[in-house]
């Protein structure tokens, strides 16, 4: 197992703070300037990375129109794979200016490739790090072209099984691949909370001995904050300057201050896991003197006996702790005791 994967010189692992990934896909809407405008979005949000996709319409689908071709139900119902990569897609040519315009806001960039073209496009603008999508997790051969590059790979888990994910895993690792992160992934968009059974997490990251993260596809951010206190150390989110905006993936995706609050939510609640541990907490120190102890609720003379009318456990906690209460009834005094003093083993006999 991989206990840390490095992109860009920024250090992924379970004792680190998220890293937070803002997906572009098709929220572009076919302008090259709202591409750039999300990417710096991003970075003013706080996000570690943007992704992009990388493919075109042919590299992906068939121009056919036949029933097999053709989306039933859901956001896309209608159209036909063709139509709807044509105008998702981001166009190869943007992606240069949109790797330089990362780069110059220092937010590291990336891609999800969907056949071995794109992997050489990549390639050519030194990507430091590659996804497989859900949807191509049981293309071995992909993932095998992948990994030869030796670099970080990222694997979306939407829709796959234990045995397809065990397939994609070996097939990284026997072809190149030492830095491997696996996302729980619910290829719904957008996916209810209900159906994301984040307890796979641990298992995952158990069973196949990875690092592990979540692509997360519900419309808010409860389900990435909980991911993270069960081990995702990577969280992709689709992002949009306007989730009115028209666009194919615009309406299940964060908004910028969304995805802000989703940097700052899942740090504090990796911040929040902290240790195991049952010692006093910095912010209670100053705290402890309002707990209850034991004082004299009435004054006494030197040789008196202290009995249940002469000793309450109140606030505060500056005197002996409730549970020496039994050990206090029944002795004396040594010394003159006003009310309202704390109980002390040096006042009695």
């Amino acid at each position: 197992m991989s206990a840390e994967v490095f992109i860009a010189g920024r250090r992924i692992a379970a004792d680190c703070p998220p890293y937070v990934v803002a997906e572009v896909s098709a929220n572009h809407n076919g302008q090259l300037e709202r591409a750039m405008n999300i990417i710096t979005a991003a970075k003013q949000a706080g996000a570690d990375a943007v992704k992009l996709q990388t493919y075109r319409p042919d590299t992906i689908t068939l121009p056919a129109t036949s029933d097999d071709f053709l989306i039933r139900g859901g956001l896309w119902d209608g159209r036909t794979l063709y139509d709807l990569y044509e105008e998702a897609h981001l166009p190869w040519d943007w992606h240069k200016p949109l790797f330089e315009h990362a780069r110059a806001l220092d937010l590291t960039i990336f891609s999800s490739p969907f056949d071995n073209t794109a992997v050489d496009l990549l390639e050519d603008l030194n990507a430091p790090a590659y996804k497989i999508a859900s949807f191509e997790a049981v293309d071995l051969p992909l993932i095998r072209y992948v990994a030869s590059t030796g670099k970080p790979m990222i694997i979306s888990t939407g829709m796959a099984n234990q045995e397809e994910i065990a397939e994609a895993v070996d097939t990284a690792r026997s072809n190149g691949c030492q830095q491997l992160i696996v996302l729980h992934c619910v290829s719904g968009y957008p996916a209810p909370a209900e159906d994301y059974n984040l307890r796979t997490l641990v298992d995952m990251a158990e069973r196949y001995q990875v690092l592990t993260g979540l692509s997360d596809h519900t419309i808010d951010n409860a389900t990435a904050v909980a991911a993270t206190a069960l081990g995702a150390c990577f969280i992709e989110k689709h992002f949009t300057l306007d989730r009115s905006g028209g666009g194919p993936d615009d309406s299940f995706s964060l908004e910028p201050a969304e995805l802000a609050a989703l940097c700052r939510d899942t740090k504090t609640a990796w911040q929040a896991l902290g240790a195991i541990s049952y010692n006093r907490a910095g912010s209670e120190a100053g705290n402890a003197q309002f707990r209850r102890s034991l004082y004299f609720v009435k004054a006494l003379q030197a040789g008196d006996v202290i009995d249940e009318s002469a000793v309450r456990s109140v606030r505060p906690g500056y005197g002996l702790a409730p549970k020496h209460w039994d050990a206090i009834i029944g002795r004396t005094v040594k010394t003159e005791v006003a009310a309202h003093t704390p109980v002390d083993w040096s006042l009695l006999d």
